[in-house]
């Protein structure tokens, strides 16, 4: 996905037990010692848990917050049209910590920061025009850590994803709490987040046919969407439903409208962000003549989630719980 979304405004489901402002637990972890991490394959050695942790994106941000990590942060990147802040269920942790750079991390606002560990993604702030990778950093003696939904697959020079979805959350979640020392406030929030998606998962009524979902980004030559590996899959797939580009072997990634129509989705999934808005989005979508005969226009059934909701983010399992309310009012 783009490298930096706006974000809107903040839901409380799923999100209570987040809690804000922890101190570190106190653990079997030693802060001074090395921790080693498998992180998209490879294997890292940290010399010691970081103290002033950079991260670009909200996902991002918010999986530190949520492990009560605001402190051990220097600072984060996203743009300024977050809208209202007041409701966010981190604000704290947005107030504390710094805000780096309304655009996206570069080396300079990096070393500027005095950073020892940059967390960020492929198209989530690590890119190769720019010169702004794991491996550039490196050279700089500054450490990363790269979001798990994110991981290169090498299938192309650019086909993202290595696991489910919401196995990356918990996975970064895990790894996360490892390596700051909070593995109780990490398993606690992974148990969580998975007795909440059990929850919606087990009032999909048994024997009914899952409604076809197409989620929607941007784009109209060409729509950008969401493959087997970003976040949408699995939550379509937990709130009852079915992805139906879930044979692209990719995260975000481009299709064809010929493919969407081919697959005719029962209902349209909206990620709002950005400059066109969400109902600029559902206007295009329910007056585009090729998809005048799917059957998500003709029933305008179109559903609309925020950014935030779906790239890895600790907001998922509220995603999949509105999403799924929405999904069983839809009959076949």
């Amino acid at each position: 996905m783009p490298a930096l979304r706006p974000f809107a405004a903040a839901v409380a489901l799923a999100l209570t037990v987040t809690g804000c402002g922890a101190s570190v637990e106190s653990t079997a972890t030693d802060a001074s010692q090395p921790v080693t991490l498998t992180n998209c394959g490879r294997t890292v050695t940290y010399d010691k848990a970081p103290e002033r942790v950079v991260t670009n994106d909200v996902g991002i941000t918010e999986l530190m917050f949520a492990l009560g990590l605001e402190d051990r942060m220097a600072g984060f990147a996203m743009p300024d049209d977050k809208g209202d802040l007041t409701g966010v269920p981190w604000k704290d942790g947005y107030d504390k910590v710094k805000w780096l750079s309304k655009d996206q991390l570069t080396k300079e606002n990096v070393l500027d920061a005095r950073a020892d560990l940059v967390f960020a993604g492929w198209n989530y702030g690590f890119r190769e025009d720019g010169g702004f990778t794991p491996e550039a950093l490196d050279k700089l003696g500054i450490p990363s850590y790269i979001l798990t939904e994110s991981c290169r697959n090498g299938r192309t020079d650019s086909s993202r994803g290595i696991m489910p979805p919401l196995e990356a959350l918990y996975t970064d979640l895990a790894n996360l709490g490892v390596l700051f020392g909070v593995e109780r406030r990490a398993a606690k929030l992974i148990a969580d987040f998975r007795r909440q998606t059990a929850e919606v998962r087990a009032k999909i009524p048994a024997g009914a046919e899952r409604p076809g979902v197409f989620l929607y980004d941007s784009g109209q030559d060409q729509p950008f969407t969401s493959g087997r590996f970003a976040a949408p899959d699995q939550i379509i797939s937990e709130a009852g439903g079915v992805n139906v580009m879930h044979d692209v072997r990719d995260s975000w990634t481009t299709v064809g409208w010929e493919s969407v129509v081919a697959r005719d989705p029962d209902v349209i999934v909206i990620c709002d962000y950005g400059d066109v808005s969400a109902r600029r989005k559902r206007d295009f979508l329910l007056s585009y003549a090729p998809l005048r005969n799917v059957s998500a226009v003709k029933n305008r059934r179109v559903f609309v989630l925020d950014y935030v909701d779906l790239v890895e983010s600790p907001r998922n399992p509220s995603a999949v719980a509105r999403l799924g309310a929405y999904l069983r009012t839809v009959g076949r």
